[in-house]
Formats: structure tokens, sequence, C-alpha cells
């Protein structure tokens, strides 16, 4: 049986590699409930994979991402996050962001989202 370290260990090794929809796809559930800060929650796997597809359409350049702390509990993970990229609406963003995780039945059932405006 696979281990959330190893569970959340592969999806970051995904999202490293460039492939964020395949991990999307491996480790979210269908019920999966998404939210960015305090923002109205994005709720449900197709509603969310618009979200996802629609923020990596609209990257000009993609410099980076690091993960740089991930911690696994019972049933959540955490991990803290180094990004870099040109965003067509936000321009340039180099920052850090905290993603919460909630697993369920092997995949991600809420996640969200922590980082300064």
């Amino acid at each position: 049986m696979t281990t959330l370290l190893e569970k959340i260990s592969d999806l970051n090794d995904l999202v490293l590699q460039g492939k964020v929809m395949e991990a999307f796809e491996k480790y979210y559930h269908e019920d999966v409930v998404m939210q960015e800060n305090e923002e109205s929650p994005t709720v449900g796997k197709s509603a969310n994979r618009k979200r996802e597809e629609e923020f990596l359409a609209s990257l000009e350049e993609f410099r980076g991402a690091k993960p740089l702390k991930v911690t696994v509990g019972e049933g959540i993970s955490m991990v803290e996050w180094l990004y870099d990229f040109t965003h067509r609406e936000w321009g340039e963003r180099n920052y850090t962001q905290v993603s919460v995780q909630e697993w369920q039945d092997g995949q991600i059932i809420r996640e969200k989202f922590y980082y300064k405006n």
C-alpha cells in the first residue's frame, strides 16, 4: 500500500516534470474542493480541471517551482512551494505558497492554498 508521503512526493514530482494535469487526474477526487486563500472555493473535479487549465494557459513564462518543505499527518499533507513565473494578467510572480491537502480514499478531497496576495 502506498503511503501518503509517497503519494504527495509522486504528485510533486509530476508537477516538477511539467505533468500538472496528469498529477491532477491521478490524485484529485471527483468531489474535490479547492480554495485560494479566503476566496470562494471551487467545487468538483471538472470545475477545478477547467480552473487549472486556464491557469496553465495564462502562463507566459515558467521559470521554476520547488517544494521547500513537505509535511504529512493523518489524512493530511502540506507542501511549501516556491514559484517563479510570469502570468498574462498578474505579471511577474516569485513567491512561496503553502498548499494543504486533505485526503480521502487515496485522493485529495480538499486543497487550500495560502499565499500573500
